[in-house]
């Protein structure tokens, strides 16, 4: 037998040997969920929307979130729709496939991470539809609606680390009750602040430190109001924002003391060899201020060397920015003393 074969039949054992043990680990981690996610329903109002965290399969705090969300909104179709997520071991929606049994949409641009989520069990168990593709604004409602998704939907994840913000901005064939969409803390709190359009943007590309993609928060809040959108908080990391559609809002604000948005303590930057540097708060920004960025609130191209203050004494600080019970009121600092923030 040619040694290519017996190194493929060697690998097939391996597999069929940690198969059980994976499938058992997987089974844990939902039962797991299944725990916190009932402990989280039985609770009537949080302090701020990251009180609802819990991980399982999300990169984050999302799964708890989220599921505490989904349960507050039982009237929602239970679709969703997801892109950027990779070989979806690790995703915002793979819970709601295991605890509620939504139907779902979720593509990537690999071939190799797609191939991969075809082959997992999940794909069958559940009604899953996965796709390969490269997004822009200009296919991504074609891509929706050709594989099956229009009109109300339960929930949209965006994860681009790119184009975030062009892509919500165009999404029309939809239209999800719940949006999360993930920010960019190291552009501020201050400024609603987008890299370019580039249609085929990518993230290490752009620039090596990979911190320069994606949207800041107060740039989705304003997009999010425009869309009818309310924002009702963020990860407790400081990287997703999560929106509730206005005619839902009310269910989920009034169960909230107040809206807080969390600054981001990532230290994921690069050098230009690719070599983690971990670079923290301010010096992250100063790595890429002499970048293009969008000014979107005066339609202009900067940087964030020219919009110079980008960043609240509170995330400064390291502390969430609390919006009081109004979700259009202006950001206040947690002690209730109003500060100037585009986020309002």
């Amino acid at each position: 037998m040619p040694i290519t074969e017996l190194k493929r039949s060697f690998l097939r054992r391996l597999r069929s040997v940690f198969r059980p043990l994976e499938l058992n680990s997987e089974r844990q981690l939902i039962l797991q969920c299944l725990v916190a996610a009932k402990m989280n329903r039985s609770s009537s109002r949080f302090r701020v929307l990251a009180d609802a965290e819990f991980c399982g399969f999300s990169q984050w705090g999302e799964d708890g979130i989220i599921d505490w969300l989904v349960e507050r909104l039982p009237a929602i179709p239970r679709t969703f729709v997801e892109f950027g997520v990779a070989n979806y071991h690790e995703s915002n929606t793979r819970l709601l496939l295991f605890l509620r049994n939504w139907r779902g949409l979720v593509m990537d641009g690999s071939t190799e991470h797609i191939s991969d989520i075809q082959k997992q069990d999940i794909y069958w168990r559940y009604d899953l539809t996965a796709k390969c593709v490269f997004i822009d604004r200009d296919n991504i409602n074609e891509l929706i609606c050709a594989a099956g998704f229009k009109g109300d939907i339960g929930l949209l994840s965006v994860d681009m680390d790119g184009n975030d913000y062009w892509v919500w901005q165009a999404i029309d064939v939809v239209s999800p009750a719940i949006v999360i969409c993930e920010y960019n803390a190291v552009f501020g709190d201050r400024f609603q602040l987008s890299v370019p359009y580039q249609a085929d943007f990518q993230r290490t590309r752009a620039h090596h430190s990979n911190l320069y993609f994606g949207a800041s928060l107060p740039a989705f809040v304003k997009l999010g109001e425009e869309k009818r959108y309310t924002f009702v908080g963020t990860t407790s990391t400081g990287c997703n924002a999560f929106f509730v559609r206005d005619d839902f809002a009310p269910l989920i604000v009034a169960t909230l003391d107040s809206i807080s948005a969390f600054p981001s303590s990532l230290r994921e930057s690069r050098d230009s060899q690719g070599v983690l540097t971990f670079a923290k708060g301010m010096e992250r920004g100063k790595m890429i201020q002499n970048l293009p960025l969008v000014d979107l609130a005066r339609n202009q191209t900067t940087t964030l060397a020219e919009c110079g203050g980008i960043y609240s004494p509170e995330w400064v600080k390291g502390l969430p920015l609390s919006r009081q019970k109004n979700p259009r009121s202006p950001i206040q600092k947690n002690g209730g003393r109003k500060i100037q923030s585009d986020l309002s």
